[in-house]
């Protein structure tokens, strides 16, 4: 038996990168999966065709997750397609770097609601369903910045400092129901968007990491199976680090 088979995760913002990695890891273990972008397009479609080839059943939908009515939307046509939620996995993310002093009301109010508002609106959105079945695991993605900052990058620091407290606060709502909430706190991944980053700053942060490597986004998904899964049945309120020892 698979550590999935027969569930259903929802994960959110999963066209590429961690998101993607994240699908294929847990349909490899026999779940269903439906997952969200900003647009359908030809990346979401072929996600849906690489998921199918796993044996399992398969759709994307076309959602902003930072608006709460399109959010409770999505998860109703997720019921009506699927007919139960399992595992939810808060991936959605953005970045708009700068300096404080030069960030924008913009920069700051962009990044708080598609990474962390989201959080909340998934969740809200999702928590009748698991309530009812009395079982569920959240995963919510957060960041070693969350916890220990990053000059340049003061609204997503923040944004996944407060996924950190909002895990821990659901968890504690949530628990009596056998509803588990825990966050990931991804280090220096690679991925499209840090592979566009010169080689000199690649190299630079790789020998601050005592693995001396950057992390793949399968090493997030393995974390965020054991979490998604029955592995991690007594774990809630907690914030797995996947960084190569860099945030110790």
């Amino acid at each position: 038996m698979k550590l999935l088979q027969d569930k259903v995760a929802l994960i959110t913002g999963a066209s590429r990168g961690i998101g993607k990695a994240i699908a294929l890891r847990l349909a490899g273990e026999g779940a269903n999966i439906a997952f969200t972008d900003l647009k359908e397009d030809e990346n979401m479609q072929a996600v849906v065709k690489e998921l199918e080839a796993l044996g399992v059943k398969a759709k994307g939908y076309a959602s902003n997750a930072a608006d709460l009515n399109q959010t409770l939307q999505t998860v109703e046509a997720i019921m009506a397609d699927f007919g139960r939620i399992d595992v939810l996995v808060n991936n959605a993310g953005i970045t708009k770097d700068g300096l404080l002093l030069k960030m924008s009301e913009e920069q700051w109010d962009a990044v708080i609601n598609v990474n962390l508002k989201s959080v909340f609106n998934f969740t809200k959105a999702v928590q009748p369903v698991m309530l009812k079945q009395r079982s569920g695991s959240i995963v919510n993605m957060s960041s070693v910045v969350g916890v220990s900052g990053n000059a340049g990058q003061t609204n997503y620091s923040a944004s996944k400092a407060g996924i950190i407290g909002f895990t821990k606060s659901v968890a504690k709502e949530i628990g009596s129901r056998n509803i588990r909430c825990n966050a990931i706190a991804p280090g220096f991944i690679i991925t499209d968007m840090t592979g566009q980053l010169p080689e000199e700053v690649r190299k630079t942060w790789a020998e601050k990491i005592p693995l001396k490597r950057g992390g793949t986004p399968e090493d997030v998904a393995n974390v965020c199976l054991f979490l998604a899964s029955d592995l991690s049945s007594y774990v809630s309120g907690q914030v797995l680090h996947v960084c190569g020892g860099m945030n110790m």
